[in-house]
């Protein structure tokens, strides 16, 4: 009997870890371009119908203070990194306003792959340089850890091209017919790929201007195009929730969804809240601003994660969270951790994730940046907005912001604080009532300038991976171009 015991332990113990690497939860990650913190129901829009999203609300968790960045390449940078934009490396060490990632720094979907996870990319990829000819096709996503990618390399100012793994399968694509297929390459890859453990990235085209819908939405928003377009996200953001149930891995999976910065206020009508019909932006809601501002309005981006059995339903996470804590989020779900040999931003809150609230960091910080410039810190309640000018050198280009409204393109003469659970549109400086407050956060902001940087300094801890003479004392730029002279 002592014999038989023995066999079977050892038998249980060969077939363990295949047992739980086959437990290794799904990952999904829907990543919308511009839209705004008040553009779905359980966010507060009233004009946008969107019955997939509030339900999956309901089965899961709203998070109402998780941040991206205030433009698309850096949000994306964070994302894929868990590093403050101004912290990773990029190709010919120049800090460009969208992130060219450099080769060496290491992505959620490279961290995955060493725990036996496929992955995959559907959609805007904007990492290998802000355009749709001329980037770096070794920078792209199946260069950067995902297995398979059906997408395009940038934004659709003008047009898609769109690609699958290296090969351009058709040029000028109708944008009309994108959100859905990334939604069906997504659904098919999961299928595929049932039987192992797997991360899906859907970077959607859409809202980033310009809009498109298929003709099943087209036309029937109350808020016209704009509404359109993000009702069909909606649906199809729906549609993976059914596959992922008609699978059987509804217990096994994770599905997050959030936006890559606020709304792009240049879209609407006097840089108003997106509201009329006509405005091809989003909403804000009572947020302050929009994209390409650090007021609240440009960096926090609503939020839904979805998991059944773990995820506690109908609940709500005011915590201080955002893209940068992906990474270690979901390496600590997956068994393992970040790279250990570079600092990391994100810290891993799968105790949010899991309705543990009170296991929250009291002493979590996020730093605004804009461009290369720190504008603000927020830790609790408390964001205080640093010394600034009107139109600040470490901004550019966009020190004149155009793409916000005017009553938003401002500066500070003393450090302006905020209690963001009374005042959430950020009117008020309470600064001179709460000194100490003011202290701490002056000195958080000091010691994240020592350790990452300023406009005008290289942080310690900044990383360039291509040879250097010297290790820059400014972050370095790409050079202005020259204008020719006249004849």
């Amino acid at each position: 009997m002592k014999h038989l015991t023995l066999s079977i332990l050892f038998v249980s113990a060969i077939f363990s870890k295949p047992a739980l690497e086959a437990g290794k939860p799904n990952f999904v990650i829907i990543f919308t371009d511009d839209q705004g913190y008040a553009d779905i129901g359980c966010f507060g829009s009233t004009d946008i119908r969107t019955p997939r999203l509030d339900q999956m609300a309901k089965e899961g968790m709203k998070f109402t203070s998780f941040y991206g960045q205030p433009i698309c390449g850096p949000s994306r940078a964070a994302l894929m990194t868990g590093c403050y934009p101004m912290r990773v490396a990029e190709r010919g060490n120049i800090k460009q306003v969208h992130p060219i990632l450099h080769s060496e720094e290491v992505t959620i979907a490279e961290v995955l792959k060493k725990e036996g996870y496929t992955t995959a990319c559907f959609g805007k990829w904007d990492l290998a340089k802000h355009a749709q000819r001329g980037f770096f096709p070794d920078l792209m996503p199946n260069f950067q850890g995902f297995d398979y990618f059906y997408g395009t390399p940038t934004s659709n100012d003008g047009l898609v091209n769109l690609y699958r793994d290296c090969h351009l399968i058709e040029e000028k694509s109708d944008m009309s017919t994108l959100t859905e297929r990334y939604t069906d390459e997504a659904i098919a890859f999961m299928q595929k790929n049932k039987s192992k453990p797997f991360f899906v990235y859907v970077p959607h085209t859409m809202p980033h201007t310009r809009l498109d819908a298929s003709p099943r939405f087209k036309g029937k928003s109350k808020r016209g195009l704009y509404g359109d377009v993000i009702e069909e996200i909606d649906f199809n953001t729906g549609r993976i929730i059914d596959a992922v149930k008609e699978l059987g891995l509804a217990e096994n999976t994770y599905i997050l969804f959030t936006s890559d910065n606020g709304p792009w206020l240049i879209k609407n009508k006097d840089y108003a809240d997106g509201r009329l019909r006509t405005d091809h932006g989003g909403s804000a809601g009572l947020l302050r601003s929009g994209k390409v501002s650090t007021f609240e309005g440009g960096v926090r981006v609503p939020t839904i994660l979805w998991g059944p059995g773990r995820v506690p339903a109908k609940t709500t996470c005011d915590k201080l969270a955002s893209t940068l804590d992906m990474m270690p989020t979901l390496a600590a779900l997956a068994g393992t951790k970040p790279p250990p040999d570079r600092v990391i931003d994100g810290e891993n809150i799968t105790h949010l994730f899991h309705g543990q609230f009170e296991e929250a960091n009291p002493d979590k910080a996020f730093y605004y940046y804009l461009r290369m410039h720190l504008q603000a810190v927020r830790q609790g309640n408390w964001k205080l907005h640093l010394v600034r000018e009107a139109k600040p050198i470490g901004s550019a280009p966009f020190s004149n912001n155009v793409h916000i409204g005017p009553a938003d393109r401002i500066g500070f003469d003393k450090p302006f604080l905020v209690d963001l659970k009374n005042d959430i549109g950020e009117t008020t400086n309470v600064a001179d009532s709460h000194p100490k407050v003011v202290k701490r956060l002056l000195a958080l902001a000091e010691s994240m300038r020592e350790d990452l940087g300023d406009y005008d300094r290289v942080g310690k801890n900044m990383r360039f991976f291509d040879p250097l003479e010297h290790r820059p004392s400014k972050p370095p730029v790409p050079s202005s171009r020259k204008k020719r002279p006249k004849k």
